[in-house]
């Protein structure tokens, strides 16, 4: 395995994200080499109790979120932010859901765009959107270096990588920044050895930023 960070786009007071920055930051990527690898998709789901006695309600998770992801086309990934709990399962448990009821999905967002090969690093470029609407709700980017799988190895080079993308994307004068908030693996007992429930985690993470950014970004309108 190798290790992965996961930015998303902050814009600027006042703005939005839309197509137009997306291609700008597709552009800078393939400015600096990037050859164009395919496409990709990841799809986050936040998942709802199924229950007949609105009481329980309170007794199960609000934050219950699943996501499948292109490296692990087989497993699907379940993570609850509030118990620091991340699970892999078998790909086949969305289907089991369904028939058991016990859970049904209140909304997905589909990750998806370009995939970059830029020597020891693949940079995925994509935009966040309702699985049932093409409206952009946010911009992620993933920086994955290849040669190494320890998370505190490769954090000097993988910054250093980041600060220097950072630079050359400011020239462009877009209105804003991408930002990289690394979570505590620890709280979820993830070591240092990168695997897919840490992309799991920076997911959520990335997602529950983006649904801040969203609501400061409403609060600056109104």
């Amino acid at each position: 395995m190798t290790v992965k960070w996961v930015l998303h786009w902050h814009p600027s007071a006042g703005h939005t994200v839309n197509t137009q920055i997306m291609n700008e930051i597709s552009q800078c990527v393939e400015s600096l080499n990037g050859v164009k690898d395919g496409r990709w998709k990841s799809v986050l789901t936040f998942y709802k109790p199924i229950t007949r006695d609105q009481s329980m309600a309170a007794e199960y998770p609000r934050d219950f979120l699943g996501i499948s992801i292109p490296e692990q086309p087989n497993k699907y990934y379940f993570i609850i932010r509030a118990h620091r709990i991340v699970l892999e399962a078998d790909l086949s448990i969305q289907t089991i859901m369904d028939k058991l009821q016990s859970y049904k999905s209140r909304v997905s967002l589909n990750f998806e765009g370009i995939q970059y090969q830029l020597g020891d690093f693949q940079v995925r470029v994509g935009k966040v959107a309702p699985s049932t609407s093409e409206t952009m709700r946010g911009i992620v980017m993933e920086v994955e270096y290849l040669p190494i799988s320890s998370i505190d190895k490769s954090r000097q080079i993988l910054e250093d990588f980041v600060d220097f993308w950072k630079d050359t994307l400011s020239k462009r004068s877009l209105p804003g920044h991408f930002l990289h908030n690394e979570p505590n693996f620890g709280e979820y007992g993830l070591g240092d050895q990168y695997s897919a429930e840490h992309t799991t985690v920076q997911y959520a993470t990335v997602m529950a930023q983006l649904i801040a950014t969203v609501q400061t970004t409403q609060v600056v309108r109104n």
